[in-house]
């Protein structure tokens, strides 16, 4: 190859989109395309985990892009372990942050998407008849949240569930009343 053709060809590799070659996900994706050319099944199925972990962290952190700055006077305190925990409820991705008021009281936040608990819950909270067995049901923000005892639950495009708890039943509807729910439901499309 001439000097003037390995020239063009780094160029061309270094004006790539940094999403082609510069992410876990891609790394672990060619690295798995690469054991399994090589043959190595077992070394492909490692790949492929790292990437599936790697990717759920993407998407808790997209989801937790979503949930809202804390109100005045408030501080906001995110659980970054909290995508890296989710492999022992069946996968997917999630966020959640702590929300604590000045007088010391605080609401919890999260949000799971696509995984096993979401799915177990679709059944009751994706039917209005279901919710009001349940508790009573509010609407904040244009969605139907159960309310019970004062912490809300609802699930958003049938794959996001998101949950407020721990603080006081007006302390939990503020938070959730600075959510943009339609922009949560879709947090991993562009």
């Amino acid at each position: 190859m001439t000097v003037l053709c390995r020239a063009a060809a780094l160029a061309a590799f270094a004006l790539a989109p940094l999403s082609a070659h510069a992410d876990a996900v891609s790394d672990a994706l060619a690295a798995a395309q690469s054991a399994y050319e090589a043959g190595d099944l077992n070394g492909t199925s490692a790949q492929l985990i790292t990437a599936t972990k790697a990717l759920a962290e993407m998407q808790g952190g997209l989801l937790l892009s979503h949930f809202p700055a804390a109100p005045d006077g408030w501080t906001r305190t995110d659980n970054t372990d909290m995508a890296a925990n989710l492999g022992m409820i069946g996968g997917g991705s999630g966020g959640e942050a702590r929300y604590d008021a000045p007088d010391g009281s605080g609401v919890t936040l999260t949000a799971f998407a696509d995984n096993m608990m979401v799915s177990s819950m679709a059944g009751m909270l994706g039917n209005p008849a279901m919710m009001a067995m349940m508790g009573k049901t509010e609407v904040i923000g244009g969605v139907t949240f159960l309310n019970q005892e004062g912490s809300f639950s609802a699930l958003l495009n049938n794959r996001v569930l998101v949950q407020a708890q721990g603080g006081s039943e007006e302390q939990n509807r503020t938070i959730l009343g600075l959510i943009d729910f339609a922009a949560m439901a879709a947090f991993d499309k562009k």
